[in-house]
């Protein structure tokens, strides 16, 4: 009876040692779904109220201001040295090649189609993403939200509806604009810093450049915008554990949402040049 009681010990020990063990693997994966699955049931639960009255158009301006003229400065200064950096280095090795007419349409396509939406929703999403989660997980922690429920307000429609609409039209005017004066900058550093024929770096642009290239980008700047939109309210929405717990959600709302830009970059990337070709 002693050994088979011993034996009886080992083998629920090993058993608790091997559920650790799953635990510890599957547990990451099985949160990832989890909050995966969520946050596009936030995402549903804002488009349901985006056309439920009442209409709180003050709160979607304001929403719409925040996210898109308030990014302007940021996406202005980095769309101009990107383009002016991205042409520097381009200049000096299409001159290798002989090749220098081609440089405009080389980093027109690449501004358009890959950098400028890319770049905006990553520039967006640090000074709009992180000050959603913010504020919002400070109204969470403070009962402002639970507020809401009192005065029968959902808060879904009040609160994460208008940010999320927000990224979703606002990204693309800024990828727009980040187009615009990303070669505005290499058209500054290339043509009148470098010497490059001007005739021919505008020549190929008006050529090569179509309209599904600008798309192209346009679609992948709503992608990116409905993205960092939707997880950083979400980390905000239901941020818990006091002041730590806000800032904890503000970085995971930052670094999820670059991250999953890059990801979807690369999936729409794939799809878009099947579609567009």
């Amino acid at each position: 009876m002693k050994q088979g009681d011993n034996l009886t010990t080992i083998v629920k020990k090993s058993w608790k040692y091997l559920e650790k063990a799953s635990d510890f693997f599957w547990f990451p994966f099985l949160r990832f779904f989890e909050e995966t699955g969520n946050i596009v049931l936030l995402v549903f639960q804002a488009f349901y109220w985006l056309f439920r009255r009442p209409f709180r158009i003050k709160n979607y301006l304001s929403a719409f201001d925040f996210v898109g003229v308030g990014s302007l400065g940021i996406v202005i200064l980095v769309a101009s040295f990107t383009g002016a950096a991205f042409s520097l280095q381009t200049v000096y090795t299409f001159k290798m090649f002989q090749a220098e007419a081609f440089i405009g349409i080389t980093v027109a396509l690449s501004l358009t189609k890959e950098l400028a939406p890319v770049l905006t929703a990553l520039m967006v999403t640090a000074r709009a993403g992180s000050a959603m989660a913010t504020e919002l997980g400070s109204m969470r922690i403070t009962e402002q939200i639970d507020a809401l429920y009192t005065m029968a307000v959902n808060p879904v429609q009040y609160l994460i509806t208008p940010r999320i609409l927000a990224g979703l039209i606002m990204v693309p005017f800024l990828t727009m604009l980040f187009n615009l004066v990303g070669i505005w900058g290499s058209t500054f550093i290339a043509v009148d810093m470098m010497g490059v024929d001007e005739g021919l770096y505008w020549h190929y642009i008006y050529w090569y450049i179509d309209a599904s290239d600008i798309l192209e980008g346009l679609i992948k700047a709503a992608v990116f915008g409905l993205t960092f939109s939707s997880i950083s309210c979400y980390q905000g929405f239901y941020a818990s554990g006091g002041a730590a717990g806000v800032g904890r959600s503000t970085t995971k709302a930052v670094v999820w949402s670059s991250v999953t830009i890059l990801f979807f970059d690369v999936i729409l990337t794939d799809i878009l040049l099947i579609v567009f070709k």
